[in-house]
């Protein structure tokens, strides 16, 4: 292993992000646990099966199930689903439920897993950049209701997030630079040295490098990235305070992906949030926005507002975040340094 990290509240050790270089390896961690169910994004069976086969050797595989995921599917019908499925096949309190997948997959698990039978364990294999550095880290869990994201959920951590870096050389590539997103947007907030070689790295793969060829590098920042929400999550677990600052870009991006969905536009969530960060940062300094502006370019971002910024207004009203009429914006001071502050929707429009 290459790194542990782990969210400790209060003294006790909640849940820990581990890596490794297989991803079968997951299969090390499950010594203590008597029964496994299994789900995983079809989209990743290879190395499913890979996992499955390791599971299935130890004798602790009950059930597996593929899923087709979606944003269109992150449901609360399809949690059900997962509910029945666990139900018919027997799982008990002593149950862990283990997730393969992307964010969708895995905020899908755990909240299945935190609801069934008032909570069993559970954790992720994730097999997206965006899940290794944010999704899957910190035990928000939820699904969309009524077009608007994650509004129904529950804060419960996983027993562990096992990272590996192999399945990223398998991502496609729009779904590699929405995870670069939420990597930048780590380093925006805790800086550490990384900032800067993030961007670098990310860029000379958005020109054509190969993941492989940076697998070293990425691991460290993988693994630097997880440790800086780690460290906030383990400080603010509910999202009290500091928690808010994890925010950065996303009361905007939320805004971006349900115009998206009412206009039937393409895009992902990694987009959203580079898009809103840019938009949070020319809340206070235009020249650093400026620069962020280039970086994520460099890197293979999106970076102007694909809508009309007076037509994401409702949408930002409604976003779970919102108290009294008011949001807690995550603004920029510089890279490394961000702080919230509350403002309407109205007078955060009225500043761009």
């Amino acid at each position: 292993m290459q790194a542990i990290t782990e969210i400790i509240v209060e003294g006790k050790v909640l849940s820990r992000v581990v890596s490794g270089t297989d991803p079968a390896g997951v299969a090390g961690f499950l010594e203590d646990y008597r029964k496994v169910w299994m789900v995983f994004d079809t989209n990743v069976a290879t190395h499913a099966a890979r996992i499955e086969d390791a599971l299935r050797q130890s004798g602790k595989l009950v059930a597996a199930l593929p899923l087709n995921v979606s944003e269109e599917s992150k449901t609360i019908e399809t949690v059900l689903s997962l509910e029945d499925w666990l139900l018919a096949t027997g799982a008990d309190r002593d149950a862990l439920l283990l997730a393969i997948g992307g964010g969708i997959t895995t905020d899908m698990a755990g909240f299945a897993a935190s609801v069934y039978k008032r909570g069993i364990r559970f954790a992720f294999v994730p097999t997206t950049l965006l899940a290794q550095v944010d999704a899957a880290i910190g035990g928000k869990t939820g699904v969309n209701f009524h077009s608007l994201k994650n509004m129904l959920g529950v804060i419960r951590q996983p027993d562990f997030t096992y990272i590996c870096p192999e399945v990223l050389e398998t991502l496609p590539a729009r779904d590699f630079r929405s995870g670069a997103a939420e990597m930048l947007k780590t380093f925006i907030i805790e800086d550490g040295g990384n900032y800067e070689k993030a961007v670098r790295v990310l860029s000379d793969i958005a020109a054509g490098a190969s993941i492989a060829s940076h697998r070293n590098e990425l691991q460290q920042l993988i693994s630097a990235a997880a440790a800086v929400k780690a460290g906030v999550v383990s400080r603010d677990q509910f999202e009290s305070g500091e928690r808010r600052k994890l925010n950065l870009g996303h009361t905007f991006a939320h805004g971006i992906e349900w115009k998206a969905r009412e206009a039937g536009s393409d895009i992902t969530h990694g987009e959203a949030v580079a898009i809103g960060i840019i938009q949070a940062a020319k809340l206070t300094d235009k020249a650093l926005a400026g620069r962020l502006q280039s970086d994520f370019s460099k890197a293979g971002l999106p970076t102007e507002l694909p809508f009309p910024l007076e037509s994401l207004a409702d949408a930002m009203l409604k976003d779970k975040k919102a108290e009294g009429g008011k949001v807690h914006f995550v603004l920029i001071r510089s890279i490394g340094d961000v702080y919230t502050e509350d403002m309407t929707v109205a007078e955060a429009i009225a500043k761009l």
